[in-house]
């Protein structure tokens, strides 16, 4: 039986006092084989976000059915008040995942990263930095790689067409770029004309790559306003990434990359140089908020941006007159589709 009404009917939601959240999801099932160093990867990459983020950051870790001393480490982040929101589930997949991280809160900003992430100094004012200058932007990847502007990024390739802003540009951290692609297993036989050059935004105030990889990124929340409530089967992780990927081109943001390099991917064997990272002192008092959100783009314009215009510009032979219009060094051009290093 109830008696009366329940009083916090009548109390109204206050605004959230965070400004970026951070969403990090968690599987390490157990210690062995190939996660036998995931805990104290976690741990690195815990502590490299902590010193890393201004005061208004609210963390939330998704323990997606790890084991029992994951689980205890977590569980302690939590008591120790280090983390704001720890959610407890069986594994569900990265994509359900972050998308219990994201229901549920409405903080402007939404960095999704992997657990094997060790965040570096600044990463957080430079992408606040971006998001200020370029108010169509709405994914910020931290990490530079190859070719992102072939991936998703037809929108901010048709708006700069014709702009002097949209170039290639000098990589700015050439050893930063080899060690994301040692991390992830490849041979050193890739073109290395990737090594120096990249198409991005650069004007006087701000440089920037086209594109955005997936392992750390920062996204405007309200391009998750309407989400799926579970994606299943065995293509979960892939799908997960291209519905994100498409949900950024629906309200017609742009997906751009830092110009520096701004974390390291560590993957799951253990290195002493993870552990030799120097810190800053964070910036708690500069913190811009109230960033431009976009709008739902028509079918039509959808299609020429994301569809025609990168299937006409993008193709072999076209693409080698936009690398020579947008400043691709002449001895690079007649190569740089190609993935191999030439010899």
């Amino acid at each position: 039986m109830r008696v009366g009404s329940n009083p916090n009917k009548q109390v109204d939601q206050q605004p959230s006092p965070y400004k970026h959240q951070v969403i990090i999801p968690v599987y390490i099932p157990h210690e062995e084989d190939y996660f036998k160093d995931s805990l104290q990867i976690l741990k690195i990459c815990i502590e490299s976000l902590l010193k890393t983020i201004h005061n208004k950051t609210f963390v939330s870790i998704v323990n997606n059915g790890s084991c029992e001393t994951v689980t205890h480490y977590l569980n302690t982040l939590l008591e120790d008040k280090k983390i704001h929101e720890l959610i407890h589930t069986h594994n569900i997949g990265k994509i359900n995942a972050v998308f219990k991280g994201i229901s549920g809160n409405n903080i402007e900003l939404v960095t999704i990263s992997d657990a094997d992430v060790l965040f570096v100094s600044g990463w957080q004012a430079e992408t606040l930095k971006i998001f200020s200058h370029l108010p169509r932007v709405g994914v910020i990847g931290l990490t530079p790689q190859f070719r992102t502007f072939n991936s998703h990024c037809g929108n901010i390739i048709t708006d700069n067409l014709f702009s002097k802003r949209l170039k290639f540009i000098r990589v700015k951290n050439r050893d930063a770029l080899v060690h994301f692609y040692d991390s992830i297993g490849w041979d050193r036989n890739y073109n290395q004309s990737y090594l120096e050059y990249g198409l991005g935004l650069q004007d006087k105030d701000l440089t920037c790559f086209v594109g955005s990889g997936h392992f750390v990124a920062t996204y405007k929340r309200d391009m998750f306003e309407e989400l799926y409530t579970f994606i299943g089967g065995k293509k979960a992780a892939g799908i997960g990434e291209i519905y994100i990927d498409s949900k950024s081109l629906e309200k017609d943001y742009w997906r751009v990359t830092t110009h520096d390099n701004f974390a390291y991917h560590m993957g799951n064997i253990y290195e002493a140089w993870m552990s030799e990272a120097e810190y800053m002192p964070v910036d708690n008092n500069n913190v811009p908020e109230g960033f431009k959100k976009g709008r739902r783009i028509s079918s039509f314009h959808f299609f020429i941006k994301n569809k025609l215009v990168p299937k006409v510009l993008l193709n072999d032979k076209i693409s080698r007159l936009f690398f020579r219009w947008k400043k691709l060094p002449k001895e690079m051009i007649k190569h740089y589709n190609s993935l191999k290093a030439v010899e």
